[in-house]
């Protein structure tokens, strides 16, 4: 399998990598700090490393030609500046499009995890504040998709630690999981999207995860 990583140098990309080559699949890294990945000594046969800008739509087509799946884990600013999240999935669902892919798993945010039946989280009044703008873009990003007949999947953690994989998570597909810790680990958020793209699953669902223990 050939799998193109978006923000492979954030803490979630990282594992990502790593675990998917361990796995022995083909591994085409994008960020536009990719320097730093190959310094710390990532290479491998299965390993294309791509200095890239996702709001560059010929750059972010480039990598994505002949991949099975694509799995972003864009990040950013929080403060609503940065349109990494936004503008950026717009481009990859382009590329996607044009390059005949089908399959994406990607993070947003719990804001875009539902708070009851009829509200997103990000619709309540008690939603933190400091977490609405980067909400918005996560919300913008998952409206793109909707949009699309791809084979999506939203990864809605929390606070992520970058933390390895342990396999004590849960998931729940809509709701956070767990409602006393939003803490969930880079490495296990990196387990459940590779699991996702493994065996195709959770296809055009939002996904809350957290660590089962606070």
């Amino acid at each position: 399998m050939t799998i193109t990583v978006f923000g492979a140098k954030t803490s979630v990309g990282i594992h990502i990598v790593k675990m998917a080559l361990a796995k022995g699949y083909y591994v085409k890294a994008f960020d536009r700090n990719i320097e730093d990945l190959i310094d710390e000594d990532f290479r491998n046969d299965h390993l294309t490393a791509i200095k890239g800008y996702v709001f560059d739509k010929d750059e972010v087509h480039d990598a994505i030609k002949n991949s099975d799946a694509i799995i972003s884990c864009l990040g950013g600013s929080k403060d609503g500046t940065d349109k990494s999240r936004s503008l950026g999935m717009k481009n990859i669902i382009e590329g996607m499009l044009k390059a005949k892919v089908k399959r994406i798993v990607a993070i947003s945010g719990i804001g875009i995890l539902n708070y009851d039946e009829s509200r997103l989280a990000i619709d309540d009044e008690e939603f933190p504040q400091e977490l609405k703008e980067v909400s918005f873009e996560h919300l913008a990003a998952y409206q793109h998709l909707k949009s699309t007949d791809l084979d999506w999947t939203l990864i809605c953690p929390s606070t992520i630690d970058n933390k390895d994989f342990t396999g004590d998570y849960m998931i729940k597909e809509n709701y956070l999981p767990n409602q006393n810790t939003e803490h969930v680990n880079a490495g296990d958020i990196a387990h459940y999207i590779l699991k996702c793209i493994s065996k195709n699953e959770s296809i055009r669902t939002r996904i809350g995860i957290s660590m089962k223990q606070i």
